[in-house]
Parts: C-alpha cells; structure tokens; sequence
C-alpha cells in the first residue's frame, strides 16, 4: 500500500507544481497506472527496483533538476565507484579517481575512454540501462547526465570495464560501487578556485555557488585587479562544472563585483491552481547593483565566461544577468537548460520528489530552460583536443582577451 501511495503522491505533485506541465509529452496517468501495477506486482520489486521504477517514471517530465529522493536507509544501499566521468562527444572518459587499495590495482587511468561495461558496448550500455532513467531539458545535458551516472547501482556490487588507454591499448579493470550516494566523494572539487595564466589573465573556476563564502573567494581572488581596471589583461570565470543548482544569491553578488551599473536578473512565474483553472504568479527581474565605492573598487576589465552542458541552475542564473547586462561574451557549449526554483515536496513513507516549481526566463520574457543558453562564441570540445592536453574553450576565451587588448 505505501508504495501506490508514493505511485498516487509522485503523480499529484508533478500534475500540479511542475512548472513546464504544458511541455510534458508522455501519457502520464497511463504511466502512473503502470507504475501501481509494477509495484503491486508478485513476486514484490525490491525497494531498489522501485527506486529505479520511480526515476523512468519521473525521466518522462523532461526537468533537468527532478530528483527522487528515497528513504536513508534505501539511499545507504546505492553507490558508484570512486570514478569521476565525463562525456567528451558523447564518448565516456576517466576524467579522475579517488586512490584506493582497489584503484591501485585497477589502474583505470585518466582520460582511458571506457569502450564497454560487463562485456556491452558503452553506447549501448548508456542508451539501453542509463539514458531511460535520466531526466533533463536538453539532449546534451541528458547524455552528459547520463555519463555521469554510468556506473551507479547496487552498493557493493561489482563492474568489468574494458577501457581504451590514452596511448591506444586496450585492457580491462574491475571496480566496485563502493562509494555511497549518501556520502561526500573525495573528487568532490572546491567551489572556486583560480590561477593566472602566463599570459595574465585571472580564470576563476566555480564549481558550485551553494557554499555562502564563494563571494569572499572571489574577492580574494581578483586581487588587486579592481584596481587595475581596464589595464588588466582580464577574468575568465570557467563555469563549466558549475552543476550545483543552488546559490542564486551567491551569483548575483559575484556579478555584483564586475558591473559599473545596475543588470536585470532573470524573472520567474510559478503556476497556480485553482479549482482546476490555472494562472500564473509572476516575479518581475530583481536588480543587481554595483557596490558602493566605499565598500569596494568594481572591476571594469574585460570578462569572458566559460559554459558547457553541465552548467546548470545557479550559474544559469547567472549567464542570464551576465547576458542581459552585456558584461561580455560567453564562449563554450549550449548550457544544461536546468533552472528555475524548485521545491522538495515529501511523499509517503519517506519519499520525496524535488521539482521545477517555477519557470525561468530573461528579462524580456524570452525562455531558455527547455533549450539551455547558446554561447555567443561557439567552441566544440573534441576527444583529440582532450587527449593531447588542449582546452579549446579556455584558448578561446585567452584569445578573444588578447584581441580585446590590441584594440
């Protein structure tokens, strides 16, 4: 009986707060009356197979941030091994990995490309028991996703991978999912950090805008450069990794520190039922304002920011200030298309879903959660780039400084 009234829970929340309803393509009461079917079924699923049930399920919205949230102690039985993937067209790469004694052995090296799982071919292993479960706006961003969680599953349970090393050969590796969903990962990167490359310009990477500090980091990280100006080679704030869907705040006050006046933010609407009729709650663009001179110098140098389809809610958030107040070029990919508020609704038993509450757009009303943010500076990431230690949207973004300074 709990598990129809998680089944009864999951299709009332997703009917009436989901804020891209209107876009949803599948039958979804036939698949709620196929979800109580499975889970009343005999033999009983277990509760992963439930689990797993609800993602296919929830995949068929089409937001790039629903989650299913289960129980502790079913989360406490899911795991991945202590690798960090990434898709590099549509190709599944080692990008790094925790050290441990089954890593020593294993050797999976970075940047080995993984050609097949358990003996199927990686492609077919992704599109057939990975990609039905994985829920995004954008292909793009379901397939980078869908890397992502590759080798998810039963904790404890064990992988044959057969990669292709760096240097061409060919050879295979057993891993175990060893790393709890519930745990924090040791590849797990700091929410900024920064460098100056040789030719000066300062990149500043964001990983995440959730943590309250990252605004502090950032000043620490210009420096003196606020005071420089124009001068300054420039900044290149790389937010290709920034997947974390919170810390909105965070970003507006991080492009609080770049501006001479006042940018537009993105406006939300959130839909409203009323006696099954519905309308719409809408939020006007708030106001990002440059700092007070007596608390702080903004910086008025050129700025570059990097995306890739991994850059999701808040950093989206932040390419849409960014763009609206034309601060500079965004050079890269076509971002994930995952903003928007969300909410964490409970279900029964324990479960709960979050969801896209309320939908995103730029200032002047024009949408992009379903298409992601196209780059005004195209730059396609390929496998040879990668492989021969070349970041192309980084040279890219050097590049457009350089020109910026001869003029």
């Amino acid at each position: 009986m709990d598990r129809q009234l998680v089944a009864a829970g999951l299709w009332s929340e997703a009917r009436y707060n989901y804020a891209y309803w209107d876009a949803v393509r599948a039958n979804w009461d036939s698949a709620f009356a196929a979800t109580v079917t499975y889970a009343a079924g005999r033999p009983a699923p277990s509760d992963l197979q439930f689990f797993h049930r609800l993602r296919r399920w929830s995949a068929l919205l089409n937001d790039g941030q629903v989650e299913i949230l289960p129980p502790i102690p079913i989360a406490n039985r899911l795991g991945r091994p202590p690798l960090a993937l990434r898709s590099i067209e549509r190709r599944p790469f080692i990008i790094d990995y925790a050290v441990n004694d089954e890593m020593r052995v294993a050797r999976p090296e970075r940047l080995a490309e993984i050609v097949a799982v358990q003996g199927i071919p990686a492609a077919v292993w992704i599109r057939d028991s990975i990609l039905p479960e994985i829920a995004a706006s954008t292909e793009a961003g379901r397939w980078e996703r869908a890397v992502e969680q590759m080798l998810d599953g039963e904790r404890g349970t064990a992988l044959h991978l057969s990669l292709k090393l760096p240097a061409g050969a060919e050879r295979g590796a057993s891993v175990t999912r060893s790393v709890a969903f519930t745990a924090r990962s040791r590849l797990e990167r700091p929410a900024l950090d920064a460098d100056t490359l040789p030719d000066g310009a300062i990149w500043i990477r964001v990983t995440s805008f959730a943590d309250p500090d990252v605004p502090s980091q950032f000043d620490r990280a210009l420096g003196d450069a606020p005071r420089e100006g124009p001068r300054h080679r420039g900044i290149i704030i790389d937010l290709r990794e920034a997947t974390v869907l919170a810390g909105t705040e965070q970003a507006y006050a991080i492009l609080s520190r770049l501006i001479e006046r006042p940018f537009l933010t993105a406006r939300h609407r959130t839909p409203v039922y009323s006696l099954d009729s519905l309308s719409w709650l809408n939020a006007f663009p708030d106001t990002i304002w440059p700092p007070l001179r007596r608390e702080r110098i903004a910086y008025t140098g050129p700025v570059v920011v990097l995306a890739s389809p991994r850059t999701a809610g808040a950093a989206e958030d932040f390419l849409v200030a960014f763009r609206a107040g034309g601060r500079g070029p965004v050079v890269g990919e076509q971002t994930a298309g995952s903003a928007g508020q969300t909410a964490t609704l409970p279900l029964a038993a324990g479960w709960k879903v979050r969801l896209t509450v309320a939908r995103d757009a730029f200032p002047d009303g024009k949408e992009f959660v379903r298409t992601g943010i196209a780059p005004d500076i195209p730059v396609e990431v390929k496998v040879d780039d990668v492989l021969a230690g070349r970041d192309a949207v980084l040279d890219r973004a050097r590049a457009y400084l350089s020109e910026t300074a001869r003029r």
